[in-house]
């Protein structure tokens, strides 16, 4: 299996993939740097990984999750969370890393999936 970063969000307020949240990568080296900004398809992923094989390099990055925003898309105006910055490391470059995101307008969770 080839080196990479992933994510995907679902919406446990629909029970359903969180399609159209915007993300946003950061490299949090000595200058934190915006890597990427993606969106999130019709299954809450996004259409290729956020990094892979050389793009993939040992240190600290950020994803930021825009949960207002999202929600605001759907009608929901009224919530906690304006976004989620999840602060991870990467050690092994030859690995994958899965960050996945479950969100609601009041809460999240996140783990080291697979």
């Amino acid at each position: 299996m080839p080196a990479k970063l992933s994510t995907h969000v679902l919406d446990l307020t629909r029970g359903a993939p969180a399609v159209g949240m915007k993300i946003e990568l950061w490299g949090m080296s000595e200058t934190p740097r915006q890597l990427k900004v993606v969106t999130t398809n019709a299954d809450g992923r996004t259409d290729t990984p956020l990094l892979q094989n050389d793009e993939l390099k040992p240190g600290d990055y950020q994803l930021i999750f825009k949960i207002q925003d999202y929600f605001a898309q759907r009608g929901v105006l009224e919530t906690f969370f304006v976004y989620a910055a999840i602060f991870f490391r990467i050690d092994n470059p030859n690995a994958s890393y899965h960050v996945p995101l479950l969100v609601t307008p009041w809460a999240y969770s996140t783990y080291r999936g697979s």
